[in-house]
């Protein structure tokens, strides 16, 4: 919120492809699924069209490092079962209700 993102912005994300959110962030966000595994492999050529319409190559380089990284230490954190220093066996986690 503090970003500027609004509920209604937040809430398009889980079907963005058919949102009215902006084209950049729409291909931004079909670079991250990609980046996931879905689907695997190198980077269709229609992706990074659409990648280029909206961003120079340096920042398509940069959204993928951070992308990797953000994945990857979720990943490690998942791994390694890292808890927060206060967390306690069986407790649910902050993103429960």
């Amino acid at each position: 919120m503090r970003t500027g993102l609004t509920d209604e912005m937040i809430g398009q994300l889980t079907d963005y492809e058919k949102s009215d959110l902006p084209d950049a962030w729409k291909a931004a966000l079909s670079f991250s699924d990609h980046l996931a595994g879905s689907p695997k492999g190198p980077i269709p050529g229609e992706l990074n069209d659409e990648l280029s319409k909206h961003f120079s190559a340096t920042e398509i380089l940069r959204l993928g490092a951070l992308l990797a990284v953000g994945s990857g230490w979720q990943r490690m954190i998942e791994a390694f079962e890292i808890r927060p220093d206060h967390y306690e066996k069986g407790q649910a986690g902050p993103w429960s209700s």
